[in-house]
């Protein structure tokens, strides 16, 4: 999502729709581009749009539930596990299995034919805020765990140091902190040196 569109200062939302009916998938392109949306590929089958979302970066997928070669919520399932895009799914049924699937397979939205563009928007827009929001979280938690990662090699590091060198703990971190800092690197690739007697040490 990178220029403007004519919503005010929204970005454009690249959206791939895979619909195996020619009529509904010319239906749901004017409303999207009615909207802003700039609809990127249309495909009659979930397998298209998997290889449509990852060669054009989509940041939607509008995916029908029934169709050929792969079935929207097996491209669902695929695309959500992988944190691809956001997926809304059109169905022409309603029935409390179909959308308990859906669920499973981690789709935010969903709509059932016929649909209004006062249906499909709203489900779109959710859809585009709650993946947004999910991969903020995903994004923090893997970043808390790569900090939590590198806490513990500095610990087994100052350990190391502290059991070769005869150094105290704060002399052990100062070394970490002060060889870092000479050599321009991380202090987890100078932990992860001393771990592997790798540098040599001035007591």
């Amino acid at each position: 999502m990178s220029t403007p569109n004519g919503a005010g200062d929204r970005p454009v939302v690249r959206v791939v729709i895979a619909e195996d009916e020619a009529i509904i998938r010319m239906d749901l392109r004017e409303m999207l581009i009615e909207e802003g949306y700039d609809v990127v590929a249309e495909c009659a089958n979930g397998e298209a749009a998997l290889e449509a979302v990852a060669a054009l970066g989509a940041d939607l997928a509008v995916l029908d539930v029934k169709m050929p070669v792969l079935d929207g919520i097996s491209a669902a399932r695929i695309l959500t596990e992988e944190r691809a895009c956001a997926v809304v799914l059109l169905t022409a049924f309603s029935q409390r299995e179909l959308i308990e699937s859906a669920r499973d397979a981690g789709v935010l939205g969903y709509v059932v034919k016929p649909f209004e563009k006062s249906d499909l928007i709203p489900a779109i827009e959710m859809s585009l805020g709650r993946f947004r929001e999910i991969v903020s979280l995903t994004v923090r938690a893997d970043d808390l765990a790569a900090q939590l990662e590198n806490r513990k090699i500095a610990e087994r590091a100052k350990g190391a140091l502290i059991a070769r060198h005869a150094m105290s703990e704060a002399e052990a971190f100062a070394y970490l902190q002060r060889t870092a800092m000479n050599e321009r690197r991380t202090m987890r690739d100078i932990a992860d040196a001393v771990l592997r007697g790798e540098l040599p040490v001035n007591t």
